[in-house]
């Protein structure tokens, strides 16, 4: 199948002009998501080129036309161009020579058809003539993507044994890409490959499952990664009942016109137990502040929920809005999006000089009065300085009474 690229604003950007110019449009060619995209009508944000050129001579001929070059995958064949502020990466054509199904040694190679054979799926590996448009299609990407099948290229297994990461990535792709049912062949192959996810770093699985959890709604791919048993690799902790509490999250995040936010719907997938969240979080390698939000979610999830305001000063704005979408229905969740809108978390304001100066003594007894007072003017939602200043007084006075 032939095609060629429709016009887009990205094709004519001064940049891409320049580094075209620069190699050569005989020797560089569009290739992968801004070809893919293009064709689908959607945004398009990195524009990656590939070459037969070895990346000294692409780098001698961009910097003789003075566009700055970094090598950034110099190992692999990657260098990225940065010419009128855009930055494109521009890879040398690849061939495998041995994988291990975590990482790749590889050749350069000089034919466009080898490079395209080493990709992961079909809609992938196309690629287009940054003058005239017109598209490369080896593997009948066109019909698949116009189809919307998500297909692995040649064999299936084969594929995926040389990335077991293309497991996770044939669902995500699936997600966002797919229409109707899985390509039967290629989903067989990840079903009977699972297993083999237990050899990736676990930084590269946690980044896959949160990019899954970016797609705008991930609900169905969710659901049939824990009929296939992928979960039961990657995700043993999963919460049996996720699905309903996906399918509340979602709601409420229409409700409220939440954006996506990987982490909050990934704590949908856990039980509500902040000891598993932590685990789990801990044992993907995700950051420590990731770790400790996680934990925040699923420790008031089937809680009674404080008012919003209350939350958002234990736990911070952003965890309690989030608490408020996986914990409660829509309305509570409304509610809480107004309660907090333009809100800041406020500090109290008295200090510990404030009750010694009221006269009394430094020590213990200082800091239990300012707790108290602390927890009066949370319930009394944050009155101004003159009120805390009478609560100081309450609480000293029945102290010395």
């Amino acid at each position: 199948m032939t095609g060629t690229l429709p016009d887009a604003d990205w094709r004519a950007r001064p940049g891409l002009r320049r580094i075209v110019g620069a190699l050569g449009a005989d020797a560089v060619k569009i290739v992968g998501g801004a070809v893919r995209d293009t064709l689908l009508g959607l945004p398009v944000t990195d524009v990656d080129l590939a070459t037969p050129l070895l990346p000294q001579e692409v780098t001698r001929r961009l910097e003789d036309a003075h566009v700055k070059v970094i090598p950034t995958g110099i190992a692999h064949g990657t260098v990225t161009a940065i010419a009128s502020g855009d930055h494109h990466e521009i890879t040398t054509l690849r061939r495998d020579v041995e994988t291990d199904g975590r990482r790749a040694t590889i050749a350069f190679a000089g034919d466009w058809r080898e490079d395209a054979a080493r990709r992961d799926f079909t809609i992938n590996a196309l690629y287009a003539d940054p003058d005239t448009g017109e598209i490369d299609d080896w593997f009948e990407g066109l019909a698949d993507l116009a189809a919307g099948c998500v297909r692995f290229i040649g064999d299936a297994p084969a594929r995926i044994a040389e990335d077991h990461l293309r497991i996770l990535r044939f669902y995500r792709f699936a997600a966002r890409f797919g229409r109707g049912e899985l390509e039967p062949v290629s989903h067989a192959a990840a079903i009977d490959a699972r297993q083999s996810l237990k050899s990736l770093s676990r930084e590269r699985v946690a980044d896959e499952l949160l990019k899954i959890m970016a797609l705008p709604d991930p609900r169905a791919i969710l659901l049939q990664m824990a009929d296939d048993g992928i979960f039961s690799v990657v995700l043993p902790e999963l919460d049996l009942e996720f699905g309903s509490a996906l399918d509340q999250l979602h709601v409420n995040e229409d409700a409220v016109a939440a954006p996506a936010a990987p982490l909050r719907r990934f704590a949908a997938l856990l039980p509500a137990d902040a000891t598993i969240a932590e685990q789990v979080a801990s044992r993907l390698r995700l950051s420590t502040r990731q770790r400790k939000y996680l934990a925040a979610l699923a420790r008031h999830r089937g809680a009674v929920l404080p008012p919003a305001r209350q939350l958002a000063y234990a736990v911070g704005i952003d965890a309690a809005r989030d608490i408020y979408l996986l914990a409660s229905d829509e309305a509570a969740a409304a509610a809480a999006k107004g309660a907090l809108a333009g809100w800041d978390v406020p500090q109290l304001p008295l200090k510990g000089g404030d009750i010694i100066a009221r006269g009394v003594t430094a020590g213990p007894e200082v800091a239990r009065l300012l707790k108290e007072i602390e927890s009066a003017w949370v319930e009394e939602d944050f009155p101004d300085a003159a009120r805390v200043a009478a609560l100081a007084d309450q609480k000293i006075g029945l102290v010395r009474d």
